[in-house]
């Protein structure tokens, strides 16, 4: 099998009736078996859970504070950047996953240790796992899961193209819209040019700086403030270096006694160090306030003038700026102004910019039609190939006659193309439909086909798809629904194809499928009707034998029954 993830554990606490119950699962084709209301679908509940499924409290086992579910994922290294991406954390290889629900209802769920939300947890388990039952059935009929399939089959040449696409797709919406807002501009551009030109002279007249506003906010503080700061600075400086008592006076005499004793002792010394800096700093700190003093000059027209730049930026900004701080909206009309010329330009250009704006839409039209054309072209190849292996499956699975085909239709390239045929995705439809017989009519899946049919061609679709896809575990539920006989000894022997390629888990109530596991799992009720904690257990050699039979009489220790199970176990050696 290649490389890729699969699901190593889960484990189960207080779900529906479950207790307590854990699950080691294998590569290749693990089975869960067992009565009918055993908690089989508990297990793909706890799944959905941890898939990010919408929580329920009715789920919480009766008498239980909360449920709590957790699966660990075996991660390749090729996709680890992956899981990363998406909010999830590797450690050594591993992705543990849990999700909690309380009786209220309250959910919780975590990566790998850090708290996430359910839309997260989807977003991760998204390439890791995906879940195949009736509901799978009614996605397959919607044109876009069909899209998605065939896309998903096609693999990198028609990505690769897609991507193109995209690209070109993204350029032509976006000088769509440019030219649909000069156009919706061109009316009233008048206006515009006449607002933009005043915006441009009034800043060329008022020339603001960068963070302006609060300088001069800060000037006209200090301004406005003279004779405090003033009274403050003289007379730090007078108890600083007063003759008799101030500090630098008084941190001289100390130097004076210290340097006395200088060379004595080491301990002292350093003391005296310590007092001779500070001495030098103080005396540094008494200049300052000197110089600041000195600076200290009333300046009354040099205050006028600030408060009168403080109300122009103010009203400036008022007229052509937002709410937010003065500095942040002149930043934000400094870009406007920058781009003001361009603007200018463009709306002056009037007609011409706009034909010349049209030309160039029309050809990167052209470029995106020669894009669009290769997509299609690429859809319709894989388009045959899926029809013919999945026609080539659905014989097997006891379809003989049955044709799958993948129809891709398209708008007419050569005639008149609407806007609406263009989408993100290119500007195809798929269509999925079956043929009974070669002189049948086709008919669209949902329509033509049973539940049986349907879970049978749903099987074929992941078989073929499977060798492309990234997803590494698959999970069916009722995929052998309205299925028996040889059709269903065939669903299993496909069930085991699919599972060469990645793990797969099915949950069925036929011997047929479950013999073809790799590893086989039966979920049993005690007594009570309760799960016990042992109530999911794998079974060995022997013990399968004995749950087959019971499959296929409803009697364990019938002797014939037990013959026919060794038999459908034989099969798989084969």
């Amino acid at each position: 099998m290649s490389e890729r993830s699969y699901l190593e554990e889960i484990s189960i606490r207080n779900l529906g009736i479950i207790d307590s119950s854990s699950l080691e699962l294998s590569k290749g084709l693990n089975v869960l078996t067992g009565e009918t209301g055993a908690g089989k679908t508990m297990i793909l509940t706890a799944l959905s859970l941890l898939l990010g499924s919408k929580s329920d409290s009715s789920l919480v086992r009766h008498g239980s504070e909360r449920l709590v579910t957790s699966a660990t994922f075996s991660i390749p290294s090729s996709i680890v950047s992956q899981i990363h991406d998406r909010g999830g954390l590797v450690e050594d290889g591993s992705l543990i996953l849990t999700r909690s629900v309380t009786s209220d209802g309250k959910s919780k769920a975590t990566a790998s240790g850090a708290t996430v939300n359910a839309s997260t947890l989807g977003e991760i388990t998204e390439p890791l796992i995906a879940i195949h039952g009736q509901s799978a059935n009614t996605q397959i009929v919607k044109p876009v899961r069909q899209r998605e399939l065939l896309d998903l089959f096609a693999g990198q040449s028609l990505a690769t193209e897609l991507e193109k696409y995209g690209q070109v797709f993204a350029s032509y919406n976006e000088v769509k819209a440019k030219l649909k807002s000069l156009i919706s501009n061109l009316s009233a551009r008048d206006t515009q040019i006449a607002e933009l030109e005043q915006l441009t002279k009034q800043w060329a007249t008022l020339k603001p700086t960068r963070n302006e506003f609060a300088a001069v906010e800060d000037e006209i503080r200090k301004l406005g403030s003279v004779e405090d700061l003033r009274i403050a600075a003289s007379g730090s400086a007078a108890a600083i270096g007063e003759e008799d008592a101030g500090v630098l006076t008084v941190l001289g005499q100390a130097r004076k006694f210290l340097e006395a004793a200088k060379g004595k002792d080491s301990g002292l010394d350093e003391i005296a160090s310590h007092v001779a800096e500070a001495f030098f700093l103080i005396d540094d700190a008494h200049a300052s306030l000197t110089s600041y003093m000195a600076s200290l000059d009333a300046d009354p027209a040099r205050l006028d003038f600030l408060q009168e730049r403080k109300s122009s930026l103010v009203a400036f900004v008022k007229k052509w700026g937002g709410s937010g701080s003065i500095d942040d909206e002149m930043a934000e009309i400094a870009q406007r102004v920058k781009s003001a010329k361009e603007t200018i330009a463009d709306l002056q250009g009037g007609q011409d910019r706009i034909t010349e704006m049209e030309s160039e839409l029309k050809a990167i039209k052209g470029e995106l039609l020669s894009s669009a054309k290769r997509v299609t072209a690429a859809r319709i190849t894989a388009a045959e190939s899926l029809g013919a292996l999945v026609t080539q499956e659905l014989a097997g699975l006891s379809m003989p006659h049955t044709r799958f085909y993948a129809d891709v239709l398209s708008p007419d390239y050569e005639g008149s193309l609407k806007e609406s045929d263009f989408t993100a995705t290119g500007c195809d439809e798929i269509v999925m439909s079956i043929q009974a017989h070669k002189d049948g009519p086709k008919v669209a899946l949902g329509k033509g086909a049973s539940g049986g049919e349907m879970s049978r061609i749903m099987l074929a679709l992941e078989v073929v798809i499977a060798a492309s896809a990234p997803v590494g575990t698959y999970i069916f539920d009722e995929v052998d629904a309205g299925v028996g006989g040889k059709a269903a000894i065939e669903v299993g022997r496909r069930l085991h194809a699919l599972s060469k390629h990645a793990q797969v888990i099915v949950v069925t109530h036929l011997p047929q499928v479950a013999a073809w596991a790799d590893r086989h799992f039966v979920v049993a009720k005690d007594s009570d009707g309760q799960i016990v904690q042992s109530g999911v257990s794998q079974l060995d050699d022997q013990a399968r034998v004995t749950e087959i039979a019971r499959m296929l009489a409803g009697l364990d220790e019938s002797v014939s029954a037990q013959e026919h199970a060794g038999e459908l176990l034989a099969m798989r050696a084969l």
